[in-house]
């Protein structure tokens, strides 16, 4: 990490207290502004310029002693950091990230202090305590105070039973959003992690958080136009069940939150303004509020593309043998992957006996280590899913034995938690993982919090509603919509395992749920500049080798496509209408777009290009495809000499595009 400046004063100096019990942070350009208020309770506020996006808001931490921090609280002293550093990322979407902000530490005696952070592009605030051995945390006070009733966009807990806030804490973190004015989502509801909300003076806000690490994650419920935390208990007792017996279910909770280390720094929590929507594309407040890397050569960790069995159901066809869980299909996908430049080959569920919650019980058509060297003679190295219980009950075991195999990595799925005891095996799993250079995946799992910059081998993340809801979702469900909702909103959080790569492709008329034979909502060139638009280091093509084998020319690209970049530069957008953003790999930018149900036209700036002779390979909506949505056009053109490039896009279609130097 090169450390440009660090540099500590006093918060005593002039014009940092603006009364006894005031104190005021500004950004370093001066735009942003948060207030603490220290009475009986500890409150702030952050403004923009002359408007208020957060009214006065508390903060509190409620211990198992029975002591309150953050009510009748005593300044013990203050001082003021000024923060500015750069450092390197292995596995991101771009190669550095500027850490630039000015930083207020409020001690206060009882031994604890707040630490908040003021950035060009948003607040954060943490706890930070020193108490001596265990500490237990009964509850945490966060609110987020809006001054007026903003439009929002709420993903539910997306369980069937929301009678109370206990049955909500257990799920799979995968929902639309409910789009409504703060006060008319429904406060019965928890909803998670990131929560977006428009201000009425053209702000748009996200709120998520950092560095979570031994700790639930946090809910939020609304309450007019308040949003307020709320954090699952501690499981006090469990019980094997859930998806194949491979889940342990909460039977009972304790009454409080954490049980944890007295000396620590709490999870970051995180207000990011931005002035156009389009700046949370390449916004980098969660990577950078966590914890640094703590793998010391990051050289081994792969990223790349996957050639993945589940979404299409294993349906190879025009071979000679009968396809499924064996090693027939699987040598077939190491055969299309290596084939195709293609990474990783990943066995989803199903390569370990069911319903036996034990992952060296391996079904008797497959043989795995004859996979594994298979795939290493052709360059192609394999991922296994694994289930939560089974994986985590005797983790290093499993993940030496099947890295001595030489197997890469694990896709783990089913957590469907994100309380104290979960975040913590997320934690556990990235460190036993990381010593023996295995990547991981995780699935059926909470929002990523800042665990893939401290830990950059957990490489991917669900915690989306991704392209599997095709198998089964009904025609009114909109997925297009969703498309152009989750890069302003959940992949602000980090990245995430949409699993995209549909072949066949339908219009808002023509797609139906088909769990073994699946489709896209929209078009074939959508799907494409999927792999440029969502951040996604792993990234599978979800369709049946033999549908890529018939689209060369599609694969082709996708297979070409970086997973991690550079560069990241938004273009422009707008929440649930269109999106386009550029990113850079090496010397070559790829471009992707999409847009709603709404046939777009658009002009993309390229201004940012340096001068050169640039050619433009393109795959753009065919004029037929609002009809036919695997219709498409592959040309080659040059930059103009504007550098604006005029595009169409059909309903539900997309663009998707190669720059380099001729």
């Amino acid at each position: 990490m090169k450390k440009i400046s660090f540099l500590m004063l006093s918060m005593a100096l002039a014009g940092l207290s603006v009364s006894a019990k005031q104190y005021e942070l500004l950004s370093p350009n001066g735009d942003i502004k948060t207030v603490i208020d220290v009475n009986k309770t500890i409150t702030y506020s952050v403004s923009k310029g002359e408007n208020l996006i957060i009214e006065p808001s508390q903060i509190a931490m409620q211990l198992g002693d029975g002591k309150i921090l953050g009510e009748n609280a005593s300044v013990k002293s203050t001082k003021k950091i000024k923060v500015n550093e750069s450092f390197k990322t292995p596995v991101y979407k771009k190669s550095s990230v500027n850490d630039v902000c000015n930083e207020l530490n409020l001690s206060f005696n009882g031994g604890y202090k707040i630490v908040f952070r003021a950035y060009d592009d948003g607040v954060a605030y943490r706890f930070v305590t020193d108490k001596k051995g265990e500490m237990i945390v009964e509850n945490e006070t966060a609110e987020f105070n809006f001054p007026t009733d903003n439009n929002s966009y709420a993903a539910y807990s997306n369980v069937s039973n929301f009678d109370s806030f206990t049955t909500q804490y257990p799920c799979s973190f995968e929902n639309t959003y409910d789009v409504k004015k703060m006060s008319e989502l429904n406060s019965k509801r928890l909803i998670f992690l990131p929560f977006l909300t428009q201000c009425a003076s053209g702000e748009t806000v996200v709120v998520t958080e950092s560095d979570l690490s031994d700790y639930p994650g946090m809910f939020l419920t609304s309450n007019g136009k308040t949003m307020k935390a709320e954090f699952a208990p501690v499981v006090k007792e469990q019980k094997l069940g859930g998806h194949n017996n491979l889940q342990q279910k909460a039977v009972s909770r304790e009454s409080f939150i954490a049980k944890t280390s007295g000396k620590r720094s709490f999870p970051w929590r995180i207000i990011i303004v931005a002035d156009e929507p389009k700046e949370l594309l390449s916004s980098d407040m969660v990577y950078k509020l966590a914890s640094r890397c703590k793998i010391e050569d990051a050289s081994w960790i792969t990223p790349g593309k996957v050639a993945w069995d589940w979404w299409n159901d294993w349906n190879i066809s025009g071979v000679d043998f009968r396809a499924g869980v064996n090693n027939d299909t699987y040598k077939f996908y190491i055969d299309f992957a290596s084939k195709n430049n293609i990474k990783y080959v990943i066995l989803d569920e199903g390569w370990a006996t069911n319903g036996k919650c034990d992952l060296f019980d391996v079904i008797p058509s497959i043989d795995l280590k004859e996979i594994v060297d298979y795939g290493k003679s052709k360059n192609v190295d394999i991922i296994l899913w694994a289930g939560y219980w089974a994986y985590a009950k005797d983790m290093e075991n499993i993940t030496k034995h099947y890295s001595d195999m030489g197997v890469k990595g694990f896709k783990i799925d089913f957590m469907d938690r994100d309380d104290q005891e979960i975040i913590s095996f997320l934690e556990k799993t990235a460190q036993v993982c990381a010593k023996y250079k295995m990547l991981v995946d995780f699935h059926g799992t909470s929002k990523p919090a800042g665990l893939q910059a401290t830990w950059p081998n957990v490489i991917n993340f669900e915690g989306v509603s991704g392209l599997e809801q095709m198998k089964w979702q009904p025609k009114t469900y909109d997925q297009v919509k969703y498309d152009l909702e989750i890069p302003f909103i959940r992949m602000v959080a980090g990245p995430m395992d949409y699993t995209q790569g549909a072949m066949r492709n339908a219009n808002k008329k023509n797609y139906n749920p088909v769990n073994s034979e699946p489709m896209s909502q929209g078009t074939r060139c959508r799907q494409l500049a999927t792999y440029i638009v969502f951040d996604s280091p792993l990234n599978m093509l979800c369709d049946a080798p033999t549908n890529y084998m018939k689209e060369q020319e599609c694969t082709d690209f996708i297979a070409a496509v970086p997973t991690v970049w550079d560069e990241t530069k938004p273009l422009d957008g707008e929440i649930s209408k269109y999106v386009a953003v550029a990113k850079r790999s090496g010397n070559d930018w790829y471009v992707g777009a999409m847009t709603d149900w709404n046939k777009r036209e658009m002009v993309l700036d390229l201004s940012y290009l340096e001068n050169g002779n640039y050619e433009i390979e393109i795959f753009k909506d065919g004029i037929n495809a609002d009809r036919a949505a695997c219709d498409y056009k592959k040309e080659v053109v040059k930059l103009p000499a504007d550098k604006k490039l005029n595009i169409t896009m059909q309903p539900g279609g997309g663009f998707a595009a190669k720059i380099y130097k001729k």
